[in-house]
């Protein structure tokens, strides 16, 4: 390749658009090289059809029926004159010794000893076997499929033949001389002349099927002995099946991506053929991802169509042969050299010194040497993080690199980019730089203190250190915090909680539960509850198991109002648990908590009244005292304490209602007699519980009563609605009653099935005597029985 490098690197100016190249950073994959030498002059008077790989040579076919043997360069080795016409394919042995070439005019030449290959204008497929001699031991020939058009493809793998045909592609086992499958076209609208399918084994058993904008992925598999009866020893399996905006022109595989080689066609109405693009793409069970794109601008491709391309590529390096009628371009993976270029192109500098110091043995072009003096540098923050690039694994450079760091005060800077996975340094590169941290930031330790894993440096010893510096200031609590996480990594987990107490940490209860800490804080309860009553409350009523209920109140006693929080809490989640404490709460709410205190004594079936009456009578809490009297039978006693203490009528009505009792409404009454507001609360809402003509009887002539006419105008509307309600409930109940009595008049009228052994209840004889005879007149009031006797009125005799 003498033009190599100038050409391809014109070729990969020109491998993509201008537009492109502004709008996007990202390095290409690829990088591409013309073949030159031999092939340009051959390819000046004749145009290239087809080309085969070997690991020792190349070999070009001609639209004038020639095959050139080339080296890796371009040089011409060998020249054969096989046709007159078009060589289609070419196919060498693993060795590379013998060849099969395939011409336009269907006939197939071995110049030497073996042919496998791929043939076009053929009408079948035939292939030799050691098994497949005639009686007279010579070669014959076996016909593996015929009868559906040209043969355009062929690819032979281990024991795997693939062909393409018009209708599809067929798979042939040649271990069971069996065709195991038929992946039909999709692109059916396509001429397959002009579109013809690119076939590539991946591998002994992968498939992949270009056709049109069709790819798919198959996966040759063995079948399940149970299943296989009358079927394939193998069967296919299409893994991955996706559609490309272009047409395809050939396929290669990369390791686990794909190479793409597309014929770009323009859509408008000149049909003008735009450059063939050379993707990498990733497939996926139902699509694929464009990993890298490349326009190739090779020679007259405004004259080529799709099935002027072809990709071929050398399994042993990764190699792609782009080969068109007058060009052929060689893509090959970027090496560092490579990358090295782009970075300078793109003015990243320190980034290119990085990569040449990284791959300093692996570059060939590039000789770029480590500056040790790191202070020429200056930035040391990225001088740091050149380290974490350029040192890599070699643990014996970063630790050099970590006391030039020392050296210079910089030990900071190279911190946070020190190894801490499974390669690590000594324990004690990892302390001195704590040890710095602790003199002069402590913020900064504490942040390494949190990142660093506790197994890369002796715990005790920074314990110790951490300790010595708080002698000097105990009240510093981001050191007292930092101290905490070390003995929680150290499994001192009492001494952590003592921390976390003492600076009321957010993390405590996190670490009470994590660890399991209920034995170190049952005399702690009080410090928890101050921090935070109501997590320490949960945390207590959900681990009771752990700390008993006995346990807080004794350490909570001489703090009634956390207690009245605990014993609060243990009421709402379950009302007998802690009854024994009822007696004490009732203290509790009176003083820390009035407006739960009466919801408690209507819920607590354990409170002692009496204590509760007395209490309550002692803090003048009428609403609490009213219904522990009603509850302790002297409801009077309650009405009188609403009527008077509270002189609210509403209340004193709808406690009336709630008792139902006679002499209380008299009491409600008698009292509210000589009080015209409280009449009127009475007859607005006396008219459904009492006769309001009582109260009306016993008012006082000439007293003036508010709003009186509204309210014997609603006591009409009350008296009205009972009226009408108790005629409803009467033509229900009548509507019911004549229901179920024609139910059991049905019922009653309805024949009962007898037979000889049923015995009449009133003689005790058989109903139905044996032998004699019955007749059953059907009709609404007569049954008529032809028996020797009259026995009812309903019977006649015959």
């Amino acid at each position: 390749m003498a033009e190599v490098e100038e050409q391809g690197r014109n070729l990969s100016e020109e491998s993509t658009d201008e537009s492109e190249e502004e709008d996007t950073e990202e390095e290409p994959k690829l990088k591409y090289e013309r073949l030159t030498n031999g092939v340009t002059e051959i390819l000046q008077k004749d145009a290239a059809s087809c080309m085969t790989v070997h690991d020792k040579f190349l070999a070009l076919g001609t639209h004038f029926g020639k095959v050139y043997l080339l080296d890796i360069q371009g040089n011409v080795t060998q020249k054969f004159e096989i046709s007159p016409v078009k060589i289609n394919q070419i196919s060498l042995d693993e060795s590379g010794d013998h060849v099969g070439i395939c011409s336009e005019d269907g006939k197939v030449r071995i110049p030497f000893i073996h042919f496998s290959s791929n043939c076009s204008l053929t009408s079948s497929i035939s292939i030799y076997d050691k098994s497949l001699r005639n009686w007279l031991n010579r070669w014959k020939t076996s016909v593996l499929h015929e009868g559906e058009g040209n043969i355009t493809n062929v690819k032979w793998r281990a024991n795997l033949i693939a062909w393409a045909n018009n209708v599809g592609v067929k798979i042939y086992d040649i271990s069971s001389k069996q065709r195991i499958t038929n992946v039909l076209r999709d692109n059916t609208n396509l001429r397959p002349d002009m579109y013809p399918c690119s076939l590539c084994w991946k591998d002994n058993t992968t498939l992949i099927i270009g056709w049109g904008s069709s790819v798919k992925i198959c996966v040759v598999k063995e079948r399940d002995p149970t299943e296989m009866r009358d079927l394939p020893s193998r069967y296919v399996e299409i893994v991955s099946a996706f559609e490309t905006e272009f047409f395809i022109s050939g396929l290669a595989p990369l390791a686990d991506q794909l190479v793409t080689l597309y014929y770009v066609k323009d859509s408008s109405e000149h049909m003008f053929r735009t450059r063939p693009r050379l993707d990498i793409i990733q497939s996926l069970p139902e699509g694929c991802e464009e990993i890298s794109s490349d326009a190739l601008t090779v020679r007259n491709f405004q004259e080529n169509q799709c099935r002027d391309y072809r990709l071929e590529h050398s399994e042993g390096e990764s190699l792609f042969y782009i080969i068109s009628p007058k060009d052929i371009v060689v893509a090959k993976e970027r090496d560092q050299d490579d990358h090295i270029d782009w970075l300078l192109e793109k003015k990243k500098y320190e980034e290119a010194l990085m990569a040449a110091e990284i791959s300093f043995r692996n570059i060939k072009r590039h000789d770029l040497v480590l500056d040790n003096n790191l202070d020429s540098l200056g930035d040391y923050d990225a001088a740091a993080r050149k380290c974490q690039k350029v040192l890599g694994k070699n643990m014996d450079l970063w630790e050099n690199e970590v006391y030039r760091f020392k050296t210079i005060g910089q030990l900071k800077a190279i911190s946070q980019y020190l190894p801490r996975g499974d390669l690590r340094l000594r324990p004690a590169i990892y302390e001195m730089i704590l040890h710095e941290f602790l003199k002069t930031d402590y913020e900064g330790f504490a942040t390494l203190i949190r990142e660093w894993p506790g197994e890369l440096y002796n715990n005790m010893a920074i314990v110790q250190a951490v300790n010595e510096h708080l002698k000097k200031d105990p009240t510093n609590s981001m050191l007292l915090t930092t101290l905490a996480e070390l003995y929680t990594y150290d499994q001192r987990y009492d001494r952590a909680l003592e921390i976390y107490l003492k600076l009321r940490h957010k993390d405590v209860y996190q670490l009470i539960h994590k660890h399991n800490l209920f034995s170190a804080i049952k005399d702690k309860i009080v410090l928890l509850m101050d921090f935070d009553k109501e997590k320490a409350v949960d945390m207590l009523l959900d681990n009771d198991d752990k700390i008993s209920m006995d346990k807080v109140v004794e350490e909570l006693k001489d703090r009634p109002e956390l207690l009245h929080v605990y014993l609060h809490k243990l009421f709402k989640r379950d009302h007998h648990k802690g009854q024994k404490y009822h007696e004490r709460q009732i203290s509790l709410y009176a003083e820390y908590d009035r407006p739960n205190l009466l919801p408690f004594l209507r819920e607590s079936m354990h409170c002692p009244l009496e204590k509760a009456l007395e209490i309550c009578q002692q803090r003048h809490f009428v609403e609490e005292t009213v219904f522990l009297l009603s509850r302790m039978g002297n409801c009077r006693r309650a009405l009188q304490m609403i009527m008077e203490e509270l002189a609210d009528v509403d209340k004193a009505i709808e406690f009336a209602k709630e008792q139902d009792d006679r002499e209380l409404w008299d009491d409600l009454i008698s009292y509210s007699i000589d009080k015209p507001p409280f009449i009127t609360g009475l007859l607005n809402n006396i008219g459904t519980h009492v006769d309001p003509i009582l109260l009306i009887h016993r008012i006082k002539e000439g007293m003036e009563i508010p709003n009186l006419r509204d309210s014997l105008v609603k006591i009409l509307q009350d008296y009205n609605l009972q009226i009408l309600l108790r005629e409803g409930c009467k033509k229900i109940l009548v509507a019911d009653s004549l229901s179920l009595l024609q139910r059991m008049h049905r019922t009653q009228k309805r024949g009962v099935r007898v037979d000889e052994e049923n015995i009449c209840e009133s003689c005790h004889t058989p109903i139905l005597p044996s032998g004699t005879p019955l007749l059953l007149l059907m009709h609404p009031f007569v049954y008529i029985n032809t028996y020797e006797n009259f026995i009812y009125s309903r019977f006649i005799k015959v």
